[in-house]
């Protein structure tokens, strides 16, 4: 320590001039070094104590954290932005043009200055350190730079906790030296800290604002120094347990060097072309992060963990944190967590694949839907370029999908007692879709769209589908029901090659499998059956469905006291030959049965059946249909080309030729662009890294070798027993802990010490519009469109519901019989009759008024022109002439007029006018005379000549108009000539001071 402080006080140091006895951090009226007695009633304890010892920051940070962090500077050039978070003492309001309730781009710490105080801290001061109760997640950070240093400033949700990082810039290629200061500091100790980092580097610049970002991804270098991969843009997509999950919209790389050595680098010409290969991957579409939320892994396997961590009387940050076959930047954190002690705290580890939300009223009760696919980083790749499975198991286009279904009575994870993590109103199943797990390729090198197949290896023991399914039971359990959906008869083989091989690798990976453990298999030929007239694919679909649902089971959260639970044991895992069109079809189907099983266990209905003529399924027939163009688009290169309507020979003829687009987008992506996208995959992930003497990147003839296992280390590998090929631990059934509180010295901790997702959600220190709050925004009626369309293409539930509807218009009775009656259905009397057939509705329909109450009319024009109200039994005793008397109505008139609309009479010929208008203009244009008694007639003869010849202007007119037109050269010099002119009118009136805001007489010379 004494040899730190000798360093540290050394005024030939620039750094260390942070750090002088007597040099001012900051500005802060009321923190001199002797407070003052008058102001011991108006702070307390703890602030009276920190008033004046916590000006010499350097030295807390000598003693108690890293030495001389607050003396080191940075470099870097300042961006233009340099925008503050505003502070939390006071409300702050949203800016108008925003969408989302925080703006897409971080604001940064706000700096302040003021006069020169002392560097004595009071002994009493104390600062907290990271792990300490009432730490906060940091969800944003600034970035500063000096001559030799970045600082890294985070802050947490609230703005209130901030803490530093600094990196050095001057490190020698290929080191990474970062420095984490474990203190926790304020606003106000955050301002002294920077401040006096800034006084020390005056004479080279002083401290620079960099940027500002929501997190950090991670480091990685090519052949020289260091980059840093920083999140600039992000918007809300779901919310789960009051924990926001985001998009990441915009990220920068960033050279973690100084100006000329960054100037040096980009002279190498291999260095500049990683880079380019690196922006080939565009990380602003479908990566996803959540500060607090675990997305790497299911809502089952979360909630288990963190019982299992209060049963241990452990925190979850002890428990292996994420799911790396999930993380994408996982390479990226490799330096970061040599580098740091608490990597999770700075880098954020995202997901690559597919998030939405959307909540929907189903009888009243609002009901939250996710659907989160995740994509395995593990032989990802392009579609024609990974097929199959590579010598580790790990299967190409591998994406697990969790549909999550909630009830949005409480927002936590929590129920009340408080149950950590029990409450019942969470349900989820997961699917898992993937390449058949054999050794397969297709060559695309040629111009055919669709490659010959070719079994690379034949494997008498399915070595590789082993390990894939092996690896299957330790993610989900047993059984796994596979559904294998490709063709089995063709003209030429190419898909029924791998159908024969692959039936012959589940038999024999079944014959070791202990009963009720086997692998369930059933194969079906999807498109030839779509094809045919004779069979139904989606009934087909849903009978398969439905006996993977009742084997496989689902999540459903509780605390087993209470509310039972229940735990998904094994999962369907679907495969066509691309497992885009025909898998994503056959999950929807699963997924919408799970959904009438996740729905029953809420309470929301009676019976597991959902039908598809339902705006349940509606919207979740959007959610995956935008799921499959998403997984396809990061596959094949083009959206999906059969979508559900395709299967269920619905779809209309102008989708023959979005297919057609879709296919030729897909095509030109695999031939020409999926190499540079590849080669993109393989430098983030870190499936290939620069060393000397090796060949470039794209130099390779072949990437085989970056994604399958070295074959030197075959002979050193333990071969796996060919009989014995699974681990019995992965077959054992999951179980939900009764526990649910934490146990030990955990025991007693409030609930915020767990989970901070109050603050999160709530943001109980900012102003908040509905119009930009996730949970408004992401209601089904506001994001698709309504289940039944009509005729001409418009949404019946977006009808004007107050429009009569009445037989002179032939257009309404055209409709089907079905499309009517959603219209009418939802106009009742009080005996809960179809106004229209008398039929007996539902008996809970009849609430549905107060909660939206309908206007929908349907009546015949009497012979006095007159519309007549819906159900006159249900007219007011007084029905008001005048509507402008409503606000006198009491509450039962009120709903009996709303229930039995009705109009005037001069209301009611107005409209029957304007509907039948357009029968009385002639639809074709002839030569014959129109009749006599026609509007178009009358206007005609209307017209005459004389009146024709007024027309014309008088010489007055075309004089002041001449005179307008003609404009001098100076135009903004006005003379006294000009001064009658009809054009000077107002400024001959401001000079006689008619003007409201006369002024001086203006110089006219």
């Amino acid at each position: 320590m004494e040899d730190e402080a000798q360093s540290m006080d050394n005024p030939t140091d620039i750094d260390s001039e942070a750090e002088r006895p007597h040099q001012p951090l900051t500005t802060f009226p009321d923190t001199t070094n002797t407070p003052d007695p008058t102001a011991q009633d108006s702070l307390g304890d703890d602030e009276l104590q920190r008033s004046g010892a916590e000006q010499d920051v350097a030295r807390q940070a000598k003693t108690n954290a890293v030495p001389s962090l607050a003396a080191s500077p940075l470099p870097s050039t300042q961006l233009p932005h340099t925008s503050s978070i505003p502070s939390t003492n006071e409300p702050t309001l949203l800016d108008a043009g925003s969408e989302d309730e925080e703006p897409a781009t971080a604001a940064g710490f706000e700096r302040s200055t003021s006069p020169a105080s002392a560097l004595h801290r009071n002994k009493g001061a104390e600062y907290r350190k990271v792990g300490e109760e009432g730490v906060c997640k940091m969800h944003r950070f600034s970035l500063y730079e000096t001559v030799n240093w970045f600082y890294l400033v985070g802050g947490d949700v609230m703005d209130q906790k901030f803490r530093i990082l600094k990196i050095d810039r001057t490190a020698d290629s290929g080191d990474l030296i970062v420095v984490e200061d474990e203190i926790v500091y304020t606003r106000k100790e955050m301002n002294q800290l920077l401040n006096a980092v800034d006084d020390g580097n005056k004479a080279s610049g002083g401290l620079k604002l960099k940027c500002t970002t929501w997190g950090v991804l991670g480091f990685i270098r090519f052949t020289g120094a260091y980059y840093m991969l920083v999140i600039t843009k992000r918007s809300q997509v779901a919310v789960i347990g009051g924990h926001f999950v985001y998009q990441i919209d915009g990220t920068e790389l960033i050279s973690l060097t100084t100006s000329s050595s960054r100037s040096k680098a980009e002279r190498i010409p291999e260095e500049a072309r990683f880079v380019s290969t690196l922006s080939n991957l565009d990380l602003s579409r479908s990566f996803y992060f959540s500060y607090t939320y675990d997305i790497t892994r299911s809502l089952q396997l979360n909630m288990i963990r963190e019982r299992k961590a209060f049963g241990q009387g452990l925190l979850r940050k002890s428990l292996d944190y994420h799911n790396g076959m999930f993380v994408w930047n996982q390479h990226l954190l490799g330096p970061a967590s040599t580098a740091l002690q608490n990597t999770y705290d700075w880098c954020i580890p995202i997901i690559h694949g597919f998030v939405d939300q959307t909540n929907i009223s189903i009888h009243t009760r609002t009901v939250s839907i996710t659907v989160i696919a995740r994509r395995s980083r593990l032989f990802a790749g392009a579609r024609f370029l990974k097929r199959g499975a590579n010598d580790l198991g790990f299967v190409a286009n591998d994406v697990e999908t969790e549909q999550i279904v909630s009830k949005a009575l409480t927002t936590s994870f929590h129920a009340p007692g408080p149950q950590l993590y029990a409450n019942p109103n969470f349900t989820s199943y997961v699917q898992h879709r993937g390449s058949i797990p054999l050794h397969w390729t297709q060559d695309n090198s040629g111009v055919t769209p669709k490659p010959d197949i070719e079994l690379n290896l034949v494997d008498p023991f399915f070595s590789a589908a082993a390990l894939h399914f092996d690896n299957l039971f330790e993610r989900y359990g047993a059984p796994v029901y596979v559904l294998n959906l490709v063709k089995s008869r063709e003209r030429i083989p190419r898909e029924s090659i791998l159908l024969h091989e692959y039936t012959n690798a589940i038999t024999y990976l079944n014959q070791s499998l202990p009963e009720g453990k086997k692998i369930l298999y059933k194969a079906w030929d999807m498109s030839r059956a779509s094809k045919s007239r004779d069979q139904d694919v989606i009934g087909t679909l849903e009978a398969s469905a439905r006996d993977i649902v009742s084997r496989t089971g689902f999540f459903r959260n509780g605390d087993n006291v209470y509310w039972k639970s229940s735990i998904q044991n094994g999962v369907a895992r679907t495969n066509c030959i691309d497992c885009l069109d025909r898998t994503n079809a056959a999950q929807f189907i699963i997924g919408k049965c799970a959904l009438g099983h996740q729905l029953q266990a809420l309470g929301i209905i009676p019976n597991e059946t959902v039908e598809f003529e339902t705006d349940v399924v509606t919207v979740l027939s959007h959610m995956y249909h935008a799921h499959g163009d998403m997984i396809a688009i990061q596959y094949g290169g083009s959206h999906l080309v059969n979508t559900m309507a395709t299967y269920r020979k619905i779809n209309q003829w102008s989708s023959q030729s979005r297919d057609m687009v879709e296919s030729f987008k897909r095509y030109y992506n695999n031939s020409f662009l999926d190499r540079q996208r590849q080669e993109a995959y393989n430098l983030f992930l870190g499936y290939y890294t620069f060393a000397q003497g090796q060949p470039m990147l794209w130099d390779l003839a072949t990437d085989y070798y970056l994604h399958h296992a070295d074959p030197r280390a075959w002979s050193e590998r333990r071969r796996k027993n060919y009989i014995k090929w699974f681990d019995p631990c992965h077959l054992e059934e999951r179980r939900m802990r009764q526990e649910v509180g934490p146990k030990g010295a955990l025991a007693n901790k409030p609930i915020d010490f767990f989970d901070e997702y109050w603050i999160e959600y709530y943001r109980p220190t900012n102003l908040s519009a509905f119009p930009k709050i996730l949970s408004y925004k992401v209601n089904s009626m506001r994001k698709y469109p309504s289940p039944k369309e009509t005729q001409d293409g418009a949404s019946e539930l977006n009808l004007p519901q107050s429009t009569p509807i009445s037989k002179n218009n032939q257009q309404n009775n055209d409709r089907p019989e079905t499309e009517m009656s959603s219209l009418i259905t939802s106009s009742l009397g009080h005996d809960g009759k179809n106004p229209l057939s008398g039929e007996k509705l539902p008996g809970n329909v009849l609430s549905d008024w107060l909660r939206q109450p309908s206007r929908q009319l349907q009546s015949e024009p009497t012979s006095n022109n007159n519309l007549q109200p819906l159900n006159n039994s249900q007219k007011p005793e007084k029905p008001l002439k005048d509507k402008s008397a409503a606000t006198q109505w009491t509450l039962n008139e009120f709903v009996a007029n709303s229930l039995n609309p009705t109009v005037v009479e001069s209301e009611a010929d107005e409209y029957l006018r304007y509907i039948n208008h357009p029968s009385n203009l002639p639809l074709v244009v002839s030569t014959e005379d129109p009749p006599h008694n026609s509007d178009f007639l009358v206007y005609i003869q209307s017209n005459s000549p004389d009146a024709a010849a007024q027309m014309l202007s008088a010489e007055d007119d075309i004089a002041d108009f001449e005179e307008f037109v003609n404009v001098g050269d100076d135009p903004l010099t006005v003379t006294d000539a000009d001064t009658p002119k009809k054009r000077y009118k107002a400024y001959r009136q401001w000079l006689k001071g008619r003007s409201l805001f006369k002024q001086q007489r203006a110089d006219l010379q």
